[in-house]
């Protein structure tokens, strides 16, 4: 089943993101290679690709998983949320509609 896994940064987090990204990277390139990942990307703190020095807000992750519980275990694995990058993080089953 997918899971949206969706973390909301700390304050000032950018410092905390360059940090451990190549970690959190190589991680998404695993789901990625099993074919597991289906998107995953950053929010831009503002209304750009390319927000500089204004860094991110969070992030979200649609990925398969086994179950919830699993899901859970990868999240709370991760770089980000292990590195202080997340202030919180929210994992959820998701249903695709669309694309079909």
């Amino acid at each position: 089943m997918l899971y949206v896994i969706e973390g909301v940064d700390v304050p000032d987090s950018l410092p905390l993101r360059m940090a451990v990204r190549p970690a959190h990277l190589e991680r998404l390139e695993a789901l990625e290679t099993e074919g597991r990942l289906v998107l995953a990307g950053p929010y831009p703190a503002i209304d750009s690709e390319n927000p500089g020095e204004a860094g991110f807000v969070g992030s979200l992750i649609i990925a398969r998983f086994d179950s919830l519980a699993a899901a859970t275990a990868w999240a709370h694995d991760d770089p980000y949320h292990r590195g202080g990058v997340y202030a919180s993080v929210t994992i959820k089953p998701f249903k695709q509609v669309f694309p079909r």
